[in-house]
């Protein structure tokens, strides 16, 4: 008896030290240290990286990308394309652009005369035809029709390299110059009213910042008549 229960203590003492040391693995999950490694590693999903592959960042996932905010686009500067300030009297106009020299703006810098308001005479005349080239075949057109009295206007105005057909005082001697040309077989002609010259002028400026066009803005102030626009 006492034999039997000295081997059965032997037994149930090898059986718990064979558990311990995991040859018998366990009844839970395998948690010996070559099967948690093999799971841990999982080598066939492992992969040898370059040198270059290793020092360059990993690309960001959809989701990592989506979360990141796009960084934040600067707005242009303001820039004012043309500004026009008149109209000025001669004198005014003199002191205006000796206070405007100190903006040293150049070419950017330029002066018109302003159109009188009076209409001095009338011209009938045919538009401009884009380029010498053009008038002079409009030319030959009217010579075809018996039209001699013309005059290509090559001058650096609006209607460079139209055909002028007489200047008249008054509307009426203009209509009645575009009537004969009618009959004659010249449908193209208009009339144009002629303004008196003015001693009035205006200043344009181009491509202005938003600190320049400031700078002007507060010389203005020093001309209260006059007006300060946009302009083409």
């Amino acid at each position: 008896m006492l034999k039997f229960v000295f081997w059965l203590l032997a037994g149930i003492n090898l059986l718990v030290l064979a558990i311990g040391q995991g040859y018998l693995g366990s009844f839970r999950s395998e948690t010996r240290e070559p099967a948690r490694l093999k799971n841990q590693l999982q080598a066939g999903k492992l992969s040898l990286l370059t040198q270059e592959q290793a020092m360059t960042p990993a690309a960001p996932t959809p989701a990592e990308a989506a979360a990141t905010p796009a960084p934040a686009v600067p707005e242009p500067p303001t820039s004012y394309a043309c500004t026009e300030v008149g109209n000025f009297l001669l004198a005014d106009g003199r002191r205006f652009e000796a206070q405007v020299a100190a903006l040293d703006l150049g070419e950017r810098q330029s002066r018109r005369n302003v159109a009188g308001q009076d209409i001095s005479s009338y011209m009938v005349y045919i538009p401009p035809q884009g380029s010498k080239e053009g008038a002079d075949r409009k030319a030959g057109e009217l010579k075809q029709l018996g039209v001699t009295n013309y005059f290509i206007i090559n001058e650096g105005s609006a209607l460079r390299w139209g055909i002028s057909l007489g200047v008249f005082k008054s509307e009426g001697g203009a209509q009645n110059q575009l009537a004969s040309l009618n009959r004659q077989g010249v449908h193209s002609a208009r009339i144009a009213p002629r303004y008196s010259a003015s001693k009035q002028m205006a200043y344009q400026f181009r491509d202005l910042d938003a600190a320049t066009r400031a700078r002007l803005e507060k010389i203005k102030v020093q001309f209260p008549d006059q007006e300060l626009r946009s302009c083409k």
